[in-house]
């Protein structure tokens, strides 16, 4: 992400250190300006390809195989609209782990304790779905059907799903992403550059890469 945050403008704003004069300034980011993918892009769903994260792999590893640019990691993220990377990207196995055992407290509650029961499908001679699996259930419902015959069948679909098997679906389908085509990746830089320069008209405009205030409208 360093590229990205390189190209966050700075901000001057009265410095509140001890001892510090009333002319003293302090710079920083301006983490409130965010980049966004366009709408026109976002909408386009030739503009993606679909990307499955295998392993251990980090945005820029991502970026370098895709875009050959570790430095892109950020548009790997917009395309996903990625905003938490702890949360929203598969964890390590080793800090699964340990996220896992601080959450269920034991390996017995991990492995063994039921989470909730989902359907399993149902299908009738033809082939045809009844009843479509994956859906939360109780443990004791009942789905009843006609069968050819004319006759009513009951059929139990609900299945065990314990917390391991519920907390490994989350991190398995953090791993089907949507990535931006390489083509398209200079396009999206420009846009970058355009949205993080400041706009001349305000008191507090310095340059396109910094503005001084005491308060300041950040992400203007």
């Amino acid at each position: 992400m360093s590229n990205y945050f390189s190209r966050l403008p700075d901000l001057e704003y009265v410095s509140r250190l001890k001892d510090a004069k009333i002319s003293d300034y302090i710079t920083v980011k301006n983490f409130f300006k965010k980049g966004i993918l366009r709408e026109d892009i976002f909408q386009n769903l030739a503009a993606f390809q679909k990307y499955r994260i295998i392993g251990d792999e980090r945005p820029d590893n991502v970026a370098k195989k895709i875009y050959g640019n570790s430095k892109l990691d950020w548009i790997v993220l917009l395309s996903n609209n990625i905003i938490h990377i702890q949360n929203e990207w598969p964890l390590i196995q080793t800090d699964l782990d340990d996220y896992l055992l601080s959450k269920y407290g034991n390996y017995d509650t991990l492995y063994q304790d039921i989470h909730h029961y989902e359907s399993k499908e149902i299908k009738d001679v033809n082939g045809v779905v009844l009843f479509p699996e994956g859906l939360y259930v109780d443990e004791t419902y009942e789905f009843i059907y006609t069968n050819p015959s004319g006759i009513l069948e009951k059929r139990r679909p609900a299945v065990p799903i314990t917390n391991y098997q519920y907390e490994m679906k989350i991190e398995d389908d953090k791993r089907n992403i949507n990535l931006l085509m390489p083509a398209y990746t200079n396009l999206v830089i420009d846009d970058l550059k355009s949205i993080m320069q400041y706009k001349k008209g305000s008191t507090q405009y310095v340059s396109e890469t910094l503005k001084r205030a005491d308060n300041i409208r950040l992400y203007s």
